[in-house]
């Protein structure tokens, strides 16, 4: 069992930059691998990154590309995913999520955090 609660979202202006965090407790937190999807108003959930266990293997989507970077520290148990030159469509509930297979199909990701939300303004 592994609880994620979400951290850092807020409102930014276009171009502009917002750190999102995610804490893990409960399971062991370096055996999952780790994921960021995103919803918008009227829109399915969209993959937006994820991590591999150890942190060696990283992948975006192409939207977010050069913009945005995931990353891990199993020693502090989080997961982070630094966005820059945000855009509006960025605008969106961002969530973290924790499973056993490296996807970005979010039916196989095991644990989801409550989301949180990320408004950017033109």
């Amino acid at each position: 069992q592994v609880r994620l609660v979400e951290s850092g979202g807020g409102s930014a202006q276009a171009g502009g930059s917002l750190r999102l965090s995610c804490a893990a407790s409960g399971s062991t937190f370096s055996g999952y691998f780790m994921a960021w999807f995103r919803q918008a108003p009227g829109k399915e959930r969209e993959f937006v990154g994820r991590i591999s266990w150890d942190g060696g293997y990283t992948y975006h989507t192409d939207s977010v590309k050069g913009r945005f970077t995931i990353s891990r520290n199993n020693a502090k148990n989080t997961v982070a995913l630094q966005m820059n030159n945000l855009k509006p469509e960025d605008t969106a509930v961002y969530y973290c999520a924790a499973g056993r297979t490296m996807t970005t199909n979010d039916a196989l990701y095991n644990y989801w955090g409550q989301g949180t939300q990320v408004t950017v303004s033109s």
